[in-house]
């Protein structure tokens, strides 16, 4: 924007050096052509007088004004060969404006060019006795004169753009200083801070723009803060009383001697559970959707190296094995994600591979960092499992909540892992993607913004 104004004041100003400057140059070239015109056709007519006088005092007078005015001017001074006087001075050669001169009586006058002027001016007018005068006229002092004429504008005409440049930058961001500031505000809520807010300032419009996202700042903040006091409530509220009815139920299990009644409660048990699983990561998604903190340079691969290290007692459990590969690892690139995410993120990714992984089978955790135009580098974080993989129909509804894949060891999630990874990478600007993995099985390829910040 701000060079669309700085661009819309040069034009401006341009144009009105064109209408003002433009006119008067060709108004001064006019008047140089005119008062060189009559001065050297009044040059002529009096030399006119002197040589149709005939006498001796009029053509020697003649002789003398011809030499004064040769060595005076870039002009020089010719006569008809028909009169006797002034035999000295050069005679001209017939042409139309001398035959129009002698025979009608009428002068003529000639600058040589239709463009402005040639190299000469040439002024021919009769005299009495069928006679001419012709001064033929050097217009290169014209030309220097014309150049001053229009060099001087021309210089003067970038001097004002210079400065018109200069004073439409100032200007420009002055003016869209307030929407700079309206934008940053808008950045600051896009990474999740919304304690953010523009001063109230600028052009009328602006100030109420600034006020009115001031208030949906507070609004909203107003909105997730309660959403938070919910989450945290709810929490308790369904926690406590699921926990209870599996301490009911393993009780009864306990007490209970009949094969049929402890299937059934231990059926319910496996319901309890499902449902505090449910209810566990419908809160990790709302907190995820709530997005209340901003995000910061965090090091991946450490965050990695600590998930894995929580997660590999239970693949070692399976004999599965977890590897950690990528030009990235020794790189130890920083990303920007919000604090907990990316835990959370590979908590569900892993838990998932996990489930699918056959006893004995590997699970590879790469790390990567790419270049993308235009938005510089980025960090690809792939999971990678030998599992029985997704097909497309599969891929294209992996992310809806509640859709479960049932894993190799028969059980079956809550249908919320993927949904709550989306939502956590897409808030922190990245991208999630399901593809094949090149020796079967499922790859997870998460994309991340790379920070400027070396994650040591």
């Amino acid at each position: 924007m701000n060079r669309q104004l700085i661009r819309s004041y040069i034009l401006l100003v341009a144009v009105a050096i064109f209408l003002f400057t433009v006119p008067v140059a060709f108004t001064l070239t006019q008047q140089l052509r005119d008062d060189t015109k009559q001065s050297v056709l009044r040059e002529a007519n009096t030399m006119a007088l002197l040589l149709g006088g005939g006498d001796r005092i009029s053509c020697g007078a003649l002789t003398e004004v011809a030499r004064a005015y040769r060595e005076r001017t870039p002009g020089y001074v010719e006569v008809t060969a028909t009169a006797d006087c002034a035999p000295d001075l050069p005679r001209p050669s017939g042409d139309a404006a001398l035959t129009r001169a002698v025979e009608r009586n009428e002068p003529t006058t000639d600058w040589g060019s239709d463009f402005i002027w040639g190299r000469h001016l040439t002024v021919t007018v009769p005299a009495q006795g069928d006679a001419a005068v012709r001064i033929v006229y050097s217009t290169s002092d014209m030309t220097r004169r014309l150049w001053q004429i229009w060099g001087f504008r021309a210089g003067l005409a970038v001097l004002v753009l210079g400065a018109a440049a200069a004073i439409g930058a100032v200007a420009a961001r002055r003016i869209t200083r307030p929407l700079r500031q309206l934008n940053d505000m808008a950045s600051k809520f896009s990474d999740g801070d919304l304690t953010a807010r523009s001063p109230v300032e600028g052009p009328p419009e602006t100030q109420t723009l600034a006020r009115t996202l001031n208030q949906a700042g507070e609004r909203l903040d107003t909105l997730i803060a309660s959403q938070r006091i919910f989450v945290a409530d709810a929490s308790h509220q369904l926690r406590t009383p699921l926990t209870a009815l599996r301490l009911s139920l393993d009780n009864i299990a306990d007490g209970v001697d009949d094969e049929f009644v402890r299937e059934d409660v231990e059926q319910a048990t496996a319901e309890v559970v499902r449902m505090s699983r449910l209810v566990n990561g419908l809160l990790v998604l709302a907190r995820a959707e709530a997005k209340v903190t901003a995000a910061e340079p965090l090091s991946l691969v450490d965050i990695v190296r600590e998930r894995l290290s929580v997660w590999r007692p239970a693949a070692d459990e399976r004999g599965v094995t977890i590897a950690l590969r990528g030009s990235g690892v020794d790189g130890r690139p920083a990303v920007l994600t919000s604090p907990g995410h990316l835990e959370q993120v590979l908590d569900n990714v892993l838990s998932n591979a996990l489930e699918v992984s056959p006893d004995g089978g590997t699970i590879t955790v790469r790390v990567e960092t790419v270049r993308a135009e235009p938005q510089g580098e980025e960090v690809v974080l792939s999971v990678l499992d030998e599992g029985p993989g997704m097909s497309d129909a599969e891929k294209s509804r992996a992310f809806d909540r509640f859709w479960r894949g049932q894993g190799l060891t028969g059980r079956s999630g809550s249908g919320l892992g993927l949904a709550v990874v989306r939502q956590l990478v897409t808030d922190d600007g990245g991208t999630v993607a399901l593809r094949d993995a090149p020796d079967g099985g499922l790859c997870v390829v998460i994309t991340l913004r790379a920070s400027s910040r070396s994650g040591g």
